[in-house]
């Protein structure tokens, strides 16, 4: 996967419904969140974020991928996102 669509992917998650996530999150996925427990698995992240309103603007900043092995890819980046008046 290339950089631009590893960025289209990541951006999706914040704009797509619960639906899109239980489509593409994967079970073995790991995704850091500001809550506790921080990091959540695959289904734990689904169930997270699945209930929460989409943003509607995001903007990725500071990304970086890495691919320390074959079909494993590592992103880490700041995010602005909207949706209506919230930042």
């Amino acid at each position: 996967m290339d950089d631009d669509r590893v960025w289209s992917f990541e951006k999706s998650l914040w704009t797509g419904g619960s639906d899109h996530y239980r489509e593409l999150v994967d079970d073995e996925c790991l995704m850091a969140l500001p809550h506790p427990p921080y990091v959540f698995g695959g289904a734990q992240a689904i169930e997270a974020v699945s209930d929460t309103p989409r943003w509607s603007e995001v903007v990725i900043d500071d990304g970086r991928i890495a691919r320390p092995q074959e079909g494993l890819i590592v992103i880490a980046y700041s995010v602005t996102a909207k949706r209506g008046e919230e930042t």
